[in-house]
């Protein structure tokens, strides 16, 4: 039946080791049925942790991912040494450079839906970028919203 279509619904990651990895066809395989009748419409995928983020970037070659990661790497340090350059430590070296990674790549992204299926540019996929080194269970909170066809 024609008409709008809001839904929400909860995904849980696998556990991903630290680093950027490409979810895509995790994300569209939890959401086949939701997608499947919306037109028109919008995802909006949110991420319900303060130490990991989501994008959008290249989805072809894994280089990317790889460079990202060591990128942002040097971009925000690590206190491995345990020189106090963070308050923030009683959890770890690894937490407070995974927070403000988390704050500069952010926790959420909106993708416009088209007839079912994200749409996507050529290149495009969806990154879980996992900043903390210890497997954690992430979850995303999915918003399908849009016309249905």
């Amino acid at each position: 039946m024609p008409g709008p279509i809001y839904t929400q619904h909860a995904l849980n990651l696998p556990s991903y080791p630290r680093g950027s990895h490409l979810i895509t066809s995790d994300i569209t395989s939890q959401l086949a049925e939701p997608l499947k009748g919306v037109k028109a419409g919008l995802l909006h995928l949110f991420l319900q942790h303060t130490s990991c983020g989501l994008s959008l970037n290249e989805n072809w070659d894994s280089d990317v991912r790889k460079d990202m990661s060591d990128s942002l790497d040097r971009i925000v340090v690590e206190d491995k040494g345990g020189k106090g350059i963070y308050r923030h430590d009683a959890e770890g070296s690894d937490d407070m450079p995974a927070h403000i990674k988390s704050s500069l790549i952010g926790a959420s992204v909106s993708i416009p839906i088209t007839d079912g299926k994200l749409a996507l540019g050529t290149w495009q996929g969806i990154w879980f970028l996992e900043f903390r080194d210890g497997k954690h269970r992430r979850k995303i909170l999915a918003t399908v919203q849009g016309e249905r066809a």
